[in-house]
């Protein structure tokens, strides 16, 4: 059972914010504030607008970290608070507890820092906390550390994938009975010169906007952000009485073991296959997909291939959206962002738009639901990631037990 969420987000801090802003079909993709973009030709992404992490967060250890460790502090925070859960726990029940927050760089903006430091402007050593805010396990330690979490405690590594794993380990630790709750998701702050750079030499950012699914696409937007979720085994989750936001119902991983870059067809819709068959559902039984829709050429056309191959007929009567148009690609949190949207998606039965999709690609003519989005009622909802190297990670989630 979801029984808590928070997020992260370029279009705001916390769920509700979040979610008014996807109903508003408002993107949170802007000039670049936080680093100079003078000698670069990419000056947008998706910086988070409102966060400062003395107001934000409760834990003093979280105020030495790097940000993307806060980001994951601020959204567990929201999530736990939700779930209304006692913590920290005490004794045994820490060890039926699991921390899984991945990170899909970890702590770059404070490496870029150092090494700014060291290499020119001759600094003899780096801050003493170097090391530990950049490791990609931080954030989930931290969390721990903050919840009394004792049971398994790591931080995932799978590029686009990473919040999709984590939460699926969750559900799978909890499932074949070694936890009885955790927490899961994902938190990225890479927003920084460096990495810019980086993805420019790729030649996969667009300096104009995302526009998954156009004809006009020409790449995606960084973003940064987290997105973590509370899950429980029922029982215990209904004994205390706790909110029951969704059910997890089924979680698919695969690789393509073919291309560093370039998606297959075969793996995606294998992920999105086995998710289904996992929850026991049939493909005409999802109402709504969170796609990965990145707005690169490449993967647009493919998952909607893959879309097609699974859904077979059924692929017609679904709705589906890309939200990266409005919050960006926020790489490792991405898929934890997403979720709560499709969680959002089932509790209020509303489809969120896909932003920027006033001429659709011929090979991407599926309903991915242009610039507005729309009521529905929808009982099922999947949620893609498809990372670089092949890794892919789809979840589904139901509503409530009735």
């Amino acid at each position: 059972m979801v029984t808590g969420q928070g997020v992260v987000t370029p279009l705001g801090t916390g769920v509700d914010k979040f979610w008014a802003g996807m109903k508003r079909s408002a993107c949170g993709i802007r000039e670049v504030q936080s680093f100079d973009t003078n000698d670069l030709y990419i000056t947008i992404a998706g910086e988070v607008p409102d966060f400062n992490p003395r107001e934000r967060l409760q834990s003093k250890q979280l105020l030495l970290a790097d940000k993307y460790s806060q980001y994951a502090g601020c959204a567990a925070q929201e999530a736990v608070a939700q779930s209304k859960l006692e913590l920290p726990l005490e004794g045994d029940e820490g060890y039926r507890a699991a921390c899984i927050i991945g990170s899909g760089v970890g702590g770059l903006t404070t490496l870029e820092f150092s090494y700014k430091m060291l290499f020119k402007e001759n600094k003899r050593a780096t801050h003493p906390l170097t090391l530990l805010k950049s490791i990609g396990s931080s954030a989930s330690a931290h969390v721990s550390i903050e919840y009394g979490i004792k049971g398994p405690t790591f931080g995932v590594v799978s590029a686009c994938s990473t919040a999709t794993h984590s939460i699926g380990l969750v559900y799978r630790m909890i499932r074949e009975g070694l936890i009885d709750m955790g927490i899961g998701g994902a938190a990225e702050a890479s927003l920084n010169w460096g990495a810019t750079r980086a993805w420019q030499a790729m030649r996969v950012l667009s300096p104009d906007g995302l526009w998954p699914f156009s004809k006009n696409r020409n790449g995606t937007v960084l973003a940064e952000g987290a997105g973590i979720l509370v899950l429980e085994e029922y029982e215990r989750a209904k004994a205390r009485g706790a909110p029951i936001l969704a059910e997890l119902r089924g979680y698919g991983m695969t690789a393509d073991a073919a291309d560093m870059v370039n998606p297959s067809i075969d793996g995606a819709s294998t992920a999105m296959q086995q998710a289904l068959d996992d929850a026991e559902l049939a493909p005409s039984d999802i109402d709504y997909v969170n796609a990965h829709g990145t707005a690169t050429a490449v993967n647009d056309v493919n998952e909607t291939r893959a879309i097609k191959h699974v859904f077979g007929s059924a692929a017609n009567k679904l709705s589906i959206s890309s939200t990266k148009s409005m919050h960006g690609h926020c790489l490792g949190a991405g898929g934890g962002i997403e979720a709560v949207a499709a969680i959002k998606a089932i509790e209020e039965n509303y489809v969120p738009p896909t932003v920027g999709l006033d001429e659709p690609d011929p090979e991407c003519d599926l309903d991915y639901t242009p610039n507005v989005g729309k009521e529905r009622k929808i009982n099922y909802a999947m949620s893609n990631s498809f990372a670089f190297g092949g890794l892919n990670a789809v979840l589904v989630f139901g509503p409530p037990p009735a």
